[in-house]
Protein backbone atom coordinates (compact mmCIF):
# COMPACT_ATOMS: atom_id res chain seq x y z
CA UNK A 1 0.00 0.00 0.00
CA UNK A 2 2.81 2.29 0.88
CA UNK A 3 4.61 1.36 -2.28
CA UNK A 4 1.52 2.02 -4.34
CA UNK A 5 1.13 5.50 -2.82
CA UNK A 6 4.78 6.22 -3.50
CA UNK A 7 4.38 5.20 -7.12
CA UNK A 8 1.20 7.24 -7.42
CA UNK A 9 2.89 10.33 -6.04
CA UNK A 10 5.84 9.82 -8.34
CA UNK A 11 3.50 9.39 -11.27
CA UNK A 12 1.50 12.44 -10.26
CA UNK A 13 4.66 14.44 -9.75
CA UNK A 14 5.96 13.39 -13.13
CA UNK A 15 2.66 14.25 -14.74
CA UNK A 16 2.65 17.60 -12.99
CA UNK A 17 6.24 18.29 -14.08
CA UNK A 18 5.37 17.32 -17.61
CA UNK A 19 2.35 19.59 -17.57
CA UNK A 20 4.38 22.46 -16.16
CA UNK A 21 7.05 22.01 -18.80
CA UNK A 22 4.40 21.80 -21.48
CA UNK A 23 2.79 24.98 -20.21
CA UNK A 24 6.19 26.65 -20.01
CA UNK A 25 7.04 25.65 -23.56
CA UNK A 26 3.61 26.73 -24.74
CA UNK A 27 3.98 30.03 -22.97
CA UNK A 28 7.43 30.55 -24.41
CA UNK A 29 6.28 29.65 -27.88
CA UNK A 30 3.28 31.90 -27.63
CA UNK A 31 5.37 34.77 -26.36
CA UNK A 32 7.87 34.46 -29.23
CA UNK A 33 5.09 34.20 -31.75
CA UNK A 34 3.15 37.01 -30.20
CA UNK A 35 6.22 39.14 -29.77
CA UNK A 36 7.16 38.47 -33.34
CA UNK A 37 3.73 39.42 -34.49
CA UNK A 38 3.65 42.52 -32.32
CA UNK A 39 7.24 43.30 -33.17
CA UNK A 40 6.50 43.02 -36.86
CA UNK A 41 3.28 44.94 -36.42
CA UNK A 42 4.79 48.03 -34.79
CA UNK A 43 7.84 47.73 -37.03
CA UNK A 44 5.63 47.72 -40.10
CA UNK A 45 3.52 50.50 -38.69
CA UNK A 46 6.59 52.46 -37.67
CA UNK A 47 8.14 52.22 -41.14
CA UNK A 48 5.22 53.91 -42.91
CA UNK A 49 5.11 56.47 -40.14
CA UNK A 50 8.81 57.16 -40.64
CA UNK A 51 8.34 57.27 -44.40
CA UNK A 52 5.38 59.58 -43.93
CA UNK A 53 7.48 61.85 -41.77
CA UNK A 54 10.25 61.74 -44.33
CA UNK A 55 7.81 62.44 -47.14
CA UNK A 56 6.23 65.24 -45.16
CA UNK A 57 9.63 66.70 -44.46
CA UNK A 58 10.60 66.36 -48.11
CA UNK A 59 7.31 67.90 -49.16
CA UNK A 60 7.88 70.86 -46.84
CA UNK A 61 11.35 71.32 -48.25
CA UNK A 62 9.98 71.17 -51.78
CA UNK A 63 7.32 73.73 -50.95
CA UNK A 64 9.90 75.97 -49.35
CA UNK A 65 12.15 75.61 -52.37
CA UNK A 66 9.34 76.45 -54.77
CA UNK A 67 8.29 79.40 -52.65
CA UNK A 68 11.87 80.65 -52.62
CA UNK A 69 12.17 80.28 -56.38
CA UNK A 70 8.89 82.03 -57.00
CA UNK A 71 9.83 84.84 -54.67
CA UNK A 72 13.28 85.15 -56.19
CA UNK A 73 11.99 84.88 -59.71
CA UNK A 74 9.28 87.39 -59.00
CA UNK A 75 11.82 89.86 -57.76
CA UNK A 76 13.55 89.70 -61.13
CA UNK A 77 16.93 88.94 -59.61
CA UNK A 78 17.09 85.32 -60.66
CA UNK A 79 18.06 82.55 -58.25
CA UNK A 80 19.75 79.23 -57.81
CA UNK A 81 16.77 77.33 -59.16
CA UNK A 82 15.68 77.19 -62.80
CA UNK A 83 12.45 78.97 -61.97
CA UNK A 84 14.23 81.92 -60.39
CA UNK A 85 16.95 82.07 -63.00
CA UNK A 86 14.55 81.92 -65.91
CA UNK A 87 12.14 84.45 -64.51
CA UNK A 88 14.90 86.82 -63.46
CA UNK A 89 16.62 86.43 -66.79
CA UNK A 90 13.40 87.01 -68.70
CA UNK A 91 12.69 90.08 -66.64
CA UNK A 92 16.22 91.32 -67.27
CA UNK A 93 15.89 90.61 -70.98
CA UNK A 94 12.55 92.39 -71.13
CA UNK A 95 13.94 95.41 -69.34
CA UNK A 96 17.10 95.22 -71.36
CA UNK A 97 15.01 94.89 -74.63
CA UNK A 98 12.84 97.83 -73.49
CA UNK A 99 15.86 99.98 -72.52
CA UNK A 100 17.87 99.19 -75.67
CA UNK A 101 15.06 99.31 -78.18
CA UNK A 102 15.87 100.92 -81.51
CA UNK A 103 15.74 104.70 -81.52
CA UNK A 104 12.41 106.05 -82.81
CA UNK A 105 12.34 107.61 -86.24
CA UNK A 106 12.27 111.38 -86.36
CA UNK A 107 8.96 112.89 -87.38
CA UNK A 108 8.31 116.30 -88.83
CA UNK A 109 7.25 117.37 -85.33
CA UNK A 110 10.66 116.37 -83.96
CA UNK A 111 12.78 118.44 -86.34
CA UNK A 112 12.84 121.85 -87.94
CA UNK A 113 13.77 121.65 -91.64
CA UNK A 114 15.24 124.58 -93.52
CA UNK A 115 16.87 125.04 -96.93
CA UNK A 116 19.87 127.08 -98.07
CA UNK A 117 21.59 127.45 -101.43
CA UNK A 118 24.98 125.86 -101.97
CA UNK A 119 27.60 127.59 -104.12
CA UNK A 120 26.37 129.45 -107.24
CA UNK A 121 25.17 131.26 -109.00
CA UNK A 122 23.85 129.43 -110.84
CA UNK A 123 22.28 127.71 -107.85
CA UNK A 124 22.26 124.08 -108.82
CA UNK A 125 22.05 122.61 -105.31
CA UNK A 126 20.46 123.35 -101.98
CA UNK A 127 21.24 121.89 -98.58
CA UNK A 128 18.44 120.76 -96.30
CA UNK A 129 19.15 121.04 -92.59
CA UNK A 130 16.99 119.11 -90.11
CA UNK A 131 17.58 120.19 -86.51
CA UNK A 132 16.26 118.01 -83.72
CA UNK A 133 14.04 120.24 -81.57
CA UNK A 134 12.19 117.43 -79.74
CA UNK A 135 14.40 117.29 -76.67
CA UNK A 136 15.05 113.55 -77.19
CA UNK A 137 17.07 111.51 -79.62
CA UNK A 138 15.57 110.23 -82.85
CA UNK A 139 16.82 108.66 -86.08
CA UNK A 140 16.80 110.36 -89.47
CA UNK A 141 16.02 107.40 -91.68
CA UNK A 142 17.01 107.18 -95.32
CA UNK A 143 16.64 110.33 -97.40
CA UNK A 144 14.12 113.19 -97.50
CA UNK A 145 11.09 112.46 -99.64
CA UNK A 146 10.60 115.69 -101.56
CA UNK A 147 7.95 116.93 -103.93
CA UNK A 148 8.95 120.22 -105.57
CA UNK A 149 6.18 120.76 -108.09
CA UNK A 150 2.43 120.40 -108.22
CA UNK A 151 2.80 119.10 -111.74
CA UNK A 152 5.17 116.33 -110.60
CA UNK A 153 3.66 114.48 -107.65
CA UNK A 154 6.30 111.77 -107.45
CA UNK A 155 9.16 112.07 -104.99
CA UNK A 156 12.48 113.09 -106.45
CA UNK A 157 14.96 110.18 -106.84
CA UNK A 158 17.76 109.49 -104.38
CA UNK A 159 21.49 108.96 -104.91
CA UNK A 160 22.58 105.58 -103.53
CA UNK A 161 26.27 106.46 -103.10
CA UNK A 162 25.39 109.14 -100.55
CA UNK A 163 23.89 106.61 -98.12
CA UNK A 164 25.88 106.62 -94.84
CA UNK A 165 27.31 103.39 -93.44
CA UNK A 166 25.62 103.78 -90.04
CA UNK A 167 22.23 105.08 -88.87
CA UNK A 168 21.99 108.83 -88.35
CA UNK A 169 20.77 109.31 -84.78
CA UNK A 170 20.28 112.88 -83.63
CA UNK A 171 20.60 113.93 -80.04
CA UNK A 172 18.58 116.87 -78.77
CA UNK A 173 19.56 119.99 -80.74
CA UNK A 174 21.74 118.10 -83.24
CA UNK A 175 21.40 118.62 -87.03
CA UNK A 176 21.43 116.31 -90.04
CA UNK A 177 22.02 117.39 -93.64
CA UNK A 178 20.92 116.30 -97.09
CA UNK A 179 22.25 117.69 -100.37
CA UNK A 180 19.62 118.19 -103.08
CA UNK A 181 20.35 118.80 -106.73
CA UNK A 182 17.97 121.19 -108.55
CA UNK A 183 19.35 121.37 -112.06
CA UNK A 184 22.50 121.43 -114.16
CA UNK A 185 22.46 125.24 -114.19
CA UNK A 186 22.20 125.48 -117.96
CA UNK A 187 20.55 128.44 -119.67
CA UNK A 188 18.58 126.17 -121.98
CA UNK A 189 17.23 123.88 -119.29
CA UNK A 190 13.50 123.46 -118.88
CA UNK A 191 13.21 124.73 -115.31
CA UNK A 192 10.28 125.74 -113.17
CA UNK A 193 10.27 128.24 -110.30
CA UNK A 194 9.65 126.90 -106.77
CA UNK A 195 9.13 129.05 -103.67
CA UNK A 196 8.05 126.30 -101.29
CA UNK A 197 7.99 122.50 -101.31
CA UNK A 198 6.88 119.52 -99.25
CA UNK A 199 9.19 117.13 -97.33
CA UNK A 200 8.34 113.81 -95.67
CA UNK A 201 10.62 111.82 -93.39
CA UNK A 202 10.96 108.09 -93.91
CA UNK A 203 9.61 106.08 -91.00
CA UNK A 204 8.11 109.22 -89.45
CA UNK A 205 4.75 110.87 -89.72
CA UNK A 206 3.70 114.28 -90.94
CA UNK A 207 4.64 116.63 -93.73
CA UNK A 208 6.88 119.67 -93.53
CA UNK A 209 6.47 122.66 -95.82
CA UNK A 210 9.88 124.19 -96.48
CA UNK A 211 10.39 127.66 -97.89
CA UNK A 212 12.82 127.93 -100.80
CA UNK A 213 15.85 130.13 -100.16
CA UNK A 214 16.15 133.56 -101.80
CA UNK A 215 13.49 136.15 -102.65
CA UNK A 216 12.79 134.59 -106.04
CA UNK A 217 12.89 130.98 -104.90
CA UNK A 218 14.73 128.28 -106.81
CA UNK A 219 14.70 126.94 -110.38
CA UNK A 220 14.03 123.19 -110.61
CA UNK A 221 14.53 120.88 -113.58
CA UNK A 222 12.34 117.75 -113.17
CA UNK A 223 14.68 115.83 -115.48
CA UNK A 224 17.74 116.55 -113.34
CA UNK A 225 16.70 116.82 -109.70
CA UNK A 226 17.73 114.24 -107.10
CA UNK A 227 18.46 114.04 -103.39
CA UNK A 228 21.14 112.60 -101.15
CA UNK A 229 20.63 110.73 -97.88
CA UNK A 230 20.57 112.34 -94.46
CA UNK A 231 24.08 112.54 -93.02
CA UNK A 232 25.83 114.14 -90.05
CA UNK A 233 27.82 116.30 -92.44
CA UNK A 234 28.21 116.75 -96.17
CA UNK A 235 31.02 114.62 -97.57
CA UNK A 236 33.06 115.28 -100.68
CA UNK A 237 32.62 112.50 -103.20
CA UNK A 238 29.62 110.76 -101.68
CA UNK A 239 27.60 113.97 -101.86
CA UNK A 240 29.02 115.14 -105.17
CA UNK A 241 26.23 114.69 -107.71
Amino acid sequence: MSAFRTRSRATALAATTTAVLALALTACGGSDSGTGTRSEGPANNAAPASAAKSATGSGSAAKTSVATKDSTGGSGTGGSGPGGTTTGSSTGVTKGTSGSASTPACTTKDVKISAATQDGPPYTHIVLTAKNTSGRKCEMKGFPEIQFLESHKQNIPSVAKSKPAAPVVLGAGAPAYALVKLSDGGADENVEPVKGFAVWLQGGSGQAVVGAPGPDGIAVDPAKYKTGYWTYELRNGADDF
